[in-house]
C-alpha cells in the first residue's frame, strides 16, 4: 500500500494530478503534483510541513510544498519532488507504481 501524507500518520485521500518530467540523459528529474481540494484543506488544516510519500520501501519527502488561495480561501496544494540522480528516479516510480496500483490511476505520456 502506498500512501501521501501532508501530516505524518494522517492519508490524503485526494488523488492528485502528476506530471513528470526528465532529463534526457537521465540524470534528473520532477514531479510536480497537484491536488484540487484536498481533505486536508477542506479541513481547515493548513499545519503542512512538507509531502511525504510512504510505501513497504520507506519514505520520500519533499517540503516544497504551496498552497494555493482564491479569495482568501485554500483551494488547492502543489508540491514537487526533485530526483537528482537514477536511484532517486527508480524509487520514486515505483512508489508511483504502487501508488497506481493502490489508487487507480492510469499513465498517459504527452
Amino acid at each position: 500500500m502506498a500512501e501521501i501524507q501532508f501530516i505524518r500518520g494522517v492519508d490524503e485521500e485526494v488523488v492528485p494530478d502528476v506530471r513528470l518530467t526528465r532529463a534526457r540523459d537521465g540524470s534528473s528529474g520532477q514531479a510536480m503534483f497537484y491536488f484540487d481540494k484536498p481533505k486536508i484543506v477542506q479541513e481547515g488544516n493548513l499545519e503542512i510541513t512538507g509531502m511525504y510519500m510512504v510505501d513497504e520501501e520507506g519514505e520520500i519527502v519533499t517540503r516544497d510544498v504551496n498552497a494555493k488561495f482564491i479569495n482568501g480561501q485554500p483551494v488547492a496544494i502543489e508540491a514537487t519532488y526533485t530526483m537528482r540522480s537514477p536511484q532517486e528516479w527508480d524509487r520514486f516510480i515505483r512508489f508511483m507504481d504502487r501508488y497506481a496500483a493502490s489508487h487507480g490511476l492510469g499513465f498517459q505520456k504527452s
